[in-house]
């Protein structure tokens, strides 16, 4: 154990100091604390409040890196578990952080200054999608502190930080009303809606894709859909492959979501005869194209033979909103009125899950089914039973 030093400074003030072995870094460095105070005594209480630490394995050694950089490291370490557009997706969300305390040393950030941070990044976040430096949806600015708090969840457990002054932290009250009251969310299709959209593009060439994506697939597993993923004897569809978009350019390909997105679903009269007649069709638009064709596994394709991405199945379905005069709403939103409508229609939970492709039914009912006003009449109906004395009410 090193010895307690008596030091002289240039002022003539007399300090005691020594040196504290801390332990190996990651890298195998040698770590050392310097502990200097103004008695002897107070330097040995340091030191041995240190090596207690360290013998219970609870010292958190100083460090000067800062949050950006801790942040780096954590992007890169959670490269490991997440698809290459979520780590984008969590590189965009907590650039709004690192813009703002980046340079704060980790172990010298405080809950106030997170607090400050959330706070500003609602008021003035906005960097695009609308005018730079406006109100940013308070959905974002959690989507922002929940990757926060994970980083220095992790930074707790590399024993960088004590504690995460994140934890605490929330979106306040009077940001979420504001948010509320001001920016209404955009209400998913009706059934009646979704029945309209179905009649009136019956006749587009689009039209077996667009109803995939009304019976609750994703934008993406409707574009991965290769025609070796379809049996249309069995009248069957087995969902192994999406194409996804980065930054809506790059087209990237890969498995399902989730281990419960691989799922073999079975396909509704419907959209099984539009299947067979879009293949049909797929065939003679080879034919007239000759050379010029290009041979693609998938079921998306334009009339060359070239494959469709989300972008364009989106736009292409925009497109169609504006012809038939109806409410724009996107296509993803759409599995929400589907699954809505299976949920009404007395399909059991995990029934319902299994089919979105959910492992948990509980959260397939939280986040996607929503009853509109008319879905409730029933409701309504049962308490005109119950008011008029009528024990035979429905439930």
């Amino acid at each position: 154990m090193a010895e307690i030093k008596k030091v002289t400074l240039k002022s003539g003030a007399v300090r005691y100091r020594t040196v504290v072995d801390a332990g190996r870094d990651e890298n195998g460095k040698r770590i050392q604390i310097t502990i200097t105070k103004d008695t002897k005594t107070e330097v040995k209480n340091e030191r041995d409040r240190i090596m207690h630490q360290r013998a219970a394995g609870a010292l958190i050694a100083p460090s000067k890196i800062t949050l950006g950089e801790w942040i780096d490291q954590w992007l890169e370490y959670k490269q490991r578990d997440v698809e290459e557009t979520t780590i984008r997706t969590y590189r965009m969300a907590l650039v709004h952080v690192t813009d703002r305390l980046g340079h704060v040393r980790l172990q010298e950030l405080t809950e106030d200054q997170v607090k400050d941070c959330i706070d500003d990044i609602v008021a003035n976040g906005r960097r695009k999608g609308g005018e730079a430096g406006t109100r940013l949806a308070v959905s974002t600015a959690d989507g922002i502190l929940t990757r926060l708090k994970e980083a220095l969840g992790r930074a707790v457990v590399r024993k960088l930080i004590a504690t995460s002054p994140a934890q605490y932290v929330r979106v306040s009250l009077a940001d979420k009303k504001t948010d509320k009251r001001e920016r209404p969310k955009a209400r998913p299709w009706t059934v009646p809606e979704v029945q309209r959209f179905i009649g009136g593009i019956e006749r587009d060439r689009l039209y077996a894709p667009l109803l995939l994506s009304l019976m609750g697939l994703r934008p993406a597993e409707v574009v991965g859909l290769r025609w070796s993923d379809i049996d249309l004897k069995l009248a069957t569809l087995e969902m192994t492959n999406t194409r996804t978009m980065i930054g809506n350019v790059k087209v990237l390909e890969k498995d399902a979501k989730t281990a419960a997105g691989e799922r073999v679903l079975p396909l509704p009269s419907k959209a099984l005869d539009a299947l067979k007649r879009f293949k049909a069709l797929q065939a003679r638009e080879k034919l007239a194209a000759g050379e010029g064709y290009t041979d693609s596994p998938y079921v998306v394709v334009d009339q060359l033979g070239i494959p469709r991405n989300t972008r364009h199945l989106r736009e292409h379905a925009y497109r169609l909103m504006r012809e038939l005069e109806m409410r724009r709403v996107r296509l993803y939103d759409a599995r929400h009125s589907c699954l809505t409508y299976l949920a009404n229609a007395g399909v059991p939970d995990h029934i319902l899950a299994a089919w979105a492709g959910h492992t948990n039914a509980n959260f397939t009912k939280r986040k996607y089914v929503r009853p509109d006003v008319e879905d409730l009449r029933v409701a309504a109906t049962a308490w005109d039973s119950f008011h008029g004395g009528d024990q035979k009410a429905p439930v």
